[in-house]
């Protein structure tokens, strides 16, 4: 029987970083992350735009396309993108990431862009300029065939389920969803609800595990303290069952790690124990 692939997003084997701190690029080189990755069994991975440009200034972009070859790693993500539906400075910086990130996502055969309305970022724009804006986005992205997935986040203007897909269901077909788990439980959002999401517009599904109890805010849960899959209280086999009822078909399901214990240990450990422990909730039927 198949193992379902799967993708550590940027997080989950950057080391001892995390959203928002002083700097977000790995101490560890991507060299070193990819070869532990490909060791444990990871079929991709996602860096930030930072992390990336960081690693370009040392190496060529024909380096790392080798080195993903010779890892097979297959599949490639960058995140995140905020601000897009902006005006002003803040559009002005989003454009600048938007065109180096679809530029570097073209030469290293990126297949997600993962976006995001920024954290406490309440502006008055309505859903209607903002699918606008992502349809706009779509557009640009699909010419270099890779799909544009929309993060609903409990701590951002776009929380729930009914908001995100007013955005995304523009008719672009790159366009959809990034489901995290993490999101959909602390946002308070029924799994079952998932079914909602038309399958063609459901582009992204990362897995990871929380305590039943929030640790701080929001914010402060989802940076410092989210857990390995199966050690914690989320419902993942509802949540993968949830999913494949509504037809989810991308080639590989992503694992979102961010936690102060994880970050910490040994660039293997991160791998193996994130890997493993997610592979551990796929029963059969679902594999």
């Amino acid at each position: 029987m198949n193992k379902p692939d799967l993708l550590a997003a940027y997080w989950t084997l950057a080391g001892n970083v995390y959203p928002g701190a002083p700097t977000e690029i790995s101490p560890f080189t991507l060299k070193q992350r990819v070869e532990a990755a490909s060791k444990a069994g990871w079929k991709g991975i996602g860096l930030v735009l930072s992390d990336l440009q960081a690693t370009l200034a040392q190496n060529s972009l024909a380096t790392i396309r080798q080195l993903f070859k010779d890892n097979d790693i297959k599949y490639f993500e960058l995140e995140i993108l905020l601000d897009w539906y902006l005006t002003g400075d803040a559009r002005k910086m989003s454009d600048d990431e938007r065109s180096k990130m679809i530029e570097l996502g073209a030469e290293l055969g990126m297949c997600n862009l993962k976006v995001g309305a920024r954290p406490f970022e309440n502006s008055h724009n309505s859903l209607e300029n903002m699918a606008d804006e992502f349809s706009k986005l779509c557009k640009e992205v699909a010419q270099v065939n890779a799909n544009v997935a929309l993060e609903i986040m409990p701590f951002s203007r776009l929380a729930t389920l009914e908001d995100g897909l007013k955005v995304v269901d523009t008719g672009d077909v790159n366009g959809g969803l990034c489901l995290d788990i993490w999101h959909l439980a602390r946002g308070n959002i029924d799994f079952e609800k998932v079914s909602m999401v038309p399958a063609h517009l459901l582009k992204s599904v990362e897995l990871n595990d929380a305590s039943e109890v929030i640790q701080g805010d929001l914010f402060n849960d989802s940076t410092h303290h989210r857990k390995l899959c199966g050690q914690g209280s989320f419902d993942i086999q509802t949540f993968l069952n949830e999913i494949k009822k509504a037809g989810f078909n991308q080639p590989y399901y992503g694992v979102e790690l961010i936690s102060q214990d994880h970050r910490i240990l040994t660039l293997d450990e991160m791998a193996k124990n994130a890997y493993e422990t997610t592979m551990s909730v796929f029963s059969p039927e679902l594999v």
